[in-house]
């Protein structure tokens, strides 16, 4: 059943809400809770077999942070796509907001309780999700994170956007060209508690710390919780408190459309130069009025589909998860694991006013 059907039901969104949660890291479970329940490695169980044949009728349940989210409607479509063509059986559950962690947590249950072969989770929290998560693994249900891991333990594979380094420092790279390596900045965070976000922001402060950045000074991080209305008053709020702001860098799509609209509506409009992770559908216009010179991203669908086909691999078998093993992809070609079961989708793209109508997502 396509996604739709899924959402019409109040409680098969409630119970998705729980499992999306789950994965985040939100909600009053912490790193330290994590590791009192066992902590020990879910390491890859049996041996790959690369040449196995692709188990056919497969159910894959996708757990993306929040439904109805543009981002993640991209991103889950691309899994859905990949999985029709390979035979495969797709459904949707999640929140929809992107801070109920508790709500990820149930629906991760949800998806145990109705025995699929595989889910693929965006992580609200790194250690909040995993009880559930294990659990899950115990009964031979494959585990896939995407977008935002939770603790390698607690699944059998990530698949990264791109790498840490390669976003935190790309981003600060491209601000620093806007405001001509000189002035004051701020960062426009989801949830305090998202993986994927903090990595990032962790990345951007090390390249900071490079000499040719010495007249650029990071003021503060706000956390707008990917959502519209809050993203754009910390927007209103970062320019209140720091008049002489030249620049913002948001790593989340609902935070720098939302950074992008109040910008574009106030005397700021091309004094402050605004980057970070969007789509093109979201930010084109504002990139024609003038409001953002360049932002990043890579795109979501392949993401959701290289989620898809990684979690098929690992259901029928062909990879365990274990550094070194490689998988095709489809025509995405072939992909080698990572430390910690990681697997890096490629480098982001810039998007600006040269190349942004070429793009559609």
């Amino acid at each position: 059943m396509r996604r739709a059907s899924i959402r019409r039901t109040g409680a098969a969104l409630a119970a998705v809400t729980s499992l999306a949660l789950a994965l985040t890291a939100c909600g009053g479970t912490t790193k330290n809770d994590v590791s009192k329940d066992g902590g020990a490695a879910a390491a890859p169980a049996g041996k790959a077999d690369p040449n196995a044949a692709t188990k056919k009728g497969l159910t894959v349940g996708f757990l993306p942070k929040q439904v109805n989210n543009p981002y993640f409607t991209t991103a889950d479509d691309g899994g859905q796509k990949a999985l029709e063509e390979l035979g495969e059986k797709y459904k949707e559950v999640g929140p929809s907001s992107a801070t109920d962690t508790s709500g990820q947590v149930s629906y991760v249950n949800t998806l145990t309780q109705q025995q699929v072969d595989a889910m693929a989770v965006s992580a609200q929290d790194p250690g909040a999700l995993c009880t559930a998560l294990k659990q899950a693994m115990s009964n031979k249900i494959k585990v896939v994170t995407y977008d935002s891991d939770t603790k390698p333990e607690c699944r059998n594979a990530f698949i990264s956007q791109a790498s840490a380094d390669d976003l935190g420092r790309t981003e600060v790279q491209l601000l620093a060209e806007q405001i001509g390596y000189k002035g004051r900045i701020a960062v426009l965070s989801a949830a305090q508690t998202a993986t994927n976000q903090n990595a990032w922001i962790d990345i951007m402060k090390q390249e900071l710390k490079d000499p040719r950045y010495k007249d650029i000074e990071l003021v503060k991080i706000a956390y707008g919780n990917d959502d519209a209305q809050a993203s754009f008053q910390q927007t209103q709020g970062l320019l209140q408190e720091y008049p002489d702001l030249k620049g913002i860098i948001s790593p989340t799509t609902v935070g720098i459309k939302a950074a992008a609209q109040y910008l574009s509506g106030s005397k700021y409009k091309g004094k402050v130069k605004l980057t970070g992770l969007g789509t093109p559908n979201d930010m084109r216009k504002y990139v024609k009025n003038g409001t953002v010179d360049a932002f990043e991203l890579w795109d979501p669908a392949k993401l959701g589909e290289l989620a898809a086909r990684t979690a098929v691999a690992l259901a029928s078998g062909q990879i365990t998860g274990k550094e070194g093993e490689t998988f095709k992809a489809g025509g995405m070609g072939s992909y080698t694991i990572g430390k910690d079961g990681v697997i890096d989708l490629g480098k982001p793209t810039v998007f600006d006013a040269k190349n942004i109508d070429q793009y559609d997502f």
